[in-house]
């Protein structure tokens, strides 16, 4: 079996929402743990910095520019990266956004691109990478939930949904992918400091850190170690899990 220590033969992982945030984070570590990293996101500008680090550091890295709430381009896209590296390895589905509001003033419109966005994509990636993964008899999924699909939130019924339905779509990947030596988990974040939070008011990080039993705010560098994880050959007896990142909010 190939090892990541072996370059010609070195896990090849696709990133998505790679140019910022916990993407960056995950990209960059995934990089430093020896994988080729090809970074997806839909400005090359960004991804270009981010592949500049990982190549200045040594490792290895590649950029693919797609709107993943196009399923189809998306879908492309993967089988492109698939053939080009000849394998895909590892999925990290990280590509988010969110349009906040309250279940009553919420739009249909807002509703469907958070789901096709945050949900959708990551089934279409999944999809698309699953058939080479289980030609190599090796895939690691690993979908970036969040800790508002355990336990909900007010104001984010469709980014709830979205993290929700991340969920059970790995969970059923997992049963269907476990034995071609596939697992699919999930990592649910809760604060993290990220663009997603720094506009918080300061009275609801506050609130937010007093009710965590590590009284601060995650780091996108905290879920890159956990992703860096289950991604690993080391992991290979963990599937179908969702993991809480979140210094003690939840408990889930």
């Amino acid at each position: 079996m190939p090892t990541p220590s072996t370059p010609a033969e070195r896990r090849v992982a696709l990133v998505t929402g790679a140019s910022r945030g916990i993407g960056r984070a995950v990209a960059l570590r995934l990089a430093r743990d020896g994988r080729r990293v090809i970074l997806a996101s839909r400005s090359q500008g960004p991804l270009g910095e981010v592949r500049s680090l990982i190549e200045e550091t040594g490792g290895s890295a590649a950029t693919c520019v797609v709107d993943v709430g196009d399923a189809p381009a998306l879908q492309r896209a993967v089988e492109g990266v698939i053939d080009a590296e000849g394998r895909l390895d590892i999925v990290v589905n990280n590509a988010g956004i969110t349009k906040d509001g309250l279940t009553l003033r919420m739009s249909d419109a807002d509703f469907d691109e958070v789901l096709r966005t945050n949900l959708t994509s990551a089934f279409v990636v999944s999809r698309a990478a699953a058939r080479a993964m289980m030609k190599h008899r090796f895939g690691r999924i690993v979908n970036i939930g969040s800790t508002s699909g355990v336990v909900g939130n007010a104001g984010q019924a469709n980014y709830a949904a979205a993290k929700a339905g991340l969920i059970g779509l790995t969970k059923s990947l997992a049963r269907e992918l476990g034995g071609k030596g596939v697992t699919a988990n999930v990592i649910a974040p809760g604060f993290i400091e990220t663009d997603m939070t720094a506009g918080l008011p300061d009275e609801v990080k506050a609130r937010v850190m007093e009710a965590m039993a590590l009284k601060r705010l995650g780091t996108p560098d905290d879920i890159a170690a956990a992703v860096a994880y289950v991604s690993s050959d080391e992991a290979g007896y963990l599937t179908g899990q969702t993991i809480c990142v979140d210094g003690g909010l939840t408990m889930c």
